[in-house]
């Protein structure tokens, strides 16, 4: 139904050409919003008119529930209006974080949800009462069982394509939503059969499965929010590119900044020869910043850190630096290493890269690197900067 739609509502051509990314990103958030609204809607008003006529209240909590994803998609289609805007002079970077906010309210909306019926689940456990079944609520739950599994198939897919955190947070929700009316379907046919007042305890398992839905929506919308680490994979494409390039010897503190899809800024320091041509340098640093604008789709700042080859000295205070730290912790790495003074009064000056998990303050490491210094070369004096990094 969505792929129909799709072709009825969304123009993948202009008069000027082929729509932008962002436009065909907005247009399928935004009718993924709508369908989701009407058949939330419809399964409401369906499951609503089965909980009444049956007594039941786990029927009746996942009607709501229901209406309350109706919501959800109102949110989300509003946070892919509002994300679609562009950069203005008080949001330089564009409104796409609006979309991981969308998806936080829909979390939100989905553990209150779940609060709510475990409230309402307690409640008919003390006050049991046996529901009336009848094949045409059976229908109904059936039902909506399968346009729940088709709505967190075409969430999950599309969601996948645009990269879509509000999008998948809905597509889980939707099957937990399936998994819920299942149960409730158990219930229903458990107190028809054997007369055991179990639709209660269905409603709490019902109401568990939605705060876990709602759990996993949240973490997945509030890590970007707070900034998480980048991708592994995406930093690796990073550094690929800028290696292919013959004055490129390394690069190190690779910062990804998120705001929203298509929207991330890329920095991170280059090593390059010292005695290189200066313009020549900074060419391919233009060319690398072009090349993962056109390519990874993201604007890169990147630093230029001179490295000294053919120095003997430096490569041999690098060398026994190296040894150092190897002693302290395998996992450490140096990187901007540079050596000044004179013999007998040597002055290093670099960073080290650190795990995360290590346990050790940042001053405790580098006053211990400093001492393994000097007790291999008494000469030694050293200024580090400790860079944590994930290990």
């Amino acid at each position: 139904m969505i792929t129909l739609l799709a072709r009825l509502f969304i123009r993948t051509k202009t008069d000027s050409g082929e729509a932008s990314p962002s436009a065909l990103r907005r247009a399928y958030g935004v009718l993924c919003g709508w369908v989701g609204i009407c058949l939330n809607v419809l399964l409401f008003l369906g499951k609503l008119a089965a909980g009444l006529i049956s007594g039941s209240i786990s029927i009746t909590a996942d009607a709501f529930n229901n209406l309350s994803d109706a919501g959800s998609s109102l949110i989300t289609l509003i946070g892919f209006r509002m994300a679609g805007q562009r950069p203005d002079r008080d949001h330089p970077f564009g409104h796409g974080r609006v979309e991981y906010l969308s998806g936080l309210f829909v979390a939100i909306l989905i553990l209150f949800m779940g609060l709510e019926l475990l409230k309402s689940s307690f409640e008919k456990i003390l006050h049991p009462q046996e529901p009336l079944f009848t094949p045409l609520i059976a229908g109904i739950l059936l039902f909506s069982i399968a346009v729940k599994c088709y709505m967190a198939y075409y969430n999950k897919k599309i969601g996948a394509q645009l990269d879509s955190a509000a999008m998948r947070a809905t597509a889980l929700d939707s099957l937990s939503d399936a998994l819920a009316t299942s149960l409730v379907l158990a219930s229903a046919l458990i107190s028809h059969f054997t007369h055991l007042a179990v639709d209660g305890w269905c409603g709490v398992l019902v109401g568990l499965f939605i705060l876990w839905a709602g759990f996993q929506a949240a973490r997945d919308t509030v890590n970007p929010l707070l900034g998480q680490a980048p991708d592994p994979a995406f930093v690796e494409k990073i550094q690929s590119l800028a290696l292919s390039y013959d004055n490129v010897l390394g690069i190190h503190d690779v910062i990804v900044h998120n705001y929203g899809p298509e929207r991330t800024l890329v920095s991170f320091h280059a090593e390059m020869p010292a005695q290189g041509d200066l313009l020549t340098l900074h060419d391919t640093v233009d060319r690398i910043e072009h090349r993962l604008r056109r390519e990874l789709g993201c604007s890169a700042v990147i630093h230029m850190d001179p490295v000294c080859q053919g120095d003997e000295r430096t490569q041999s205070l690098r060398s026994l630096t190296l040894k150092v730290l190897a002693s302290l912790d395998g996992r450490f790495t140096v990187h901007d290493f540079q050596a000044a003074g004179r013999e007998g009064e040597m002055r290093l000056t670099f960073d080290v890269g650190v795990p995360y998990d290590c346990p050790a303050a940042d001053e405790e490491i580098a006053s211990q690197i400093e001492r393994a210094l000097r007790r291999e070369d008494p000469s030694l004096t050293a200024e580090i900067q400790i860079d944590r990094m994930g290990g």
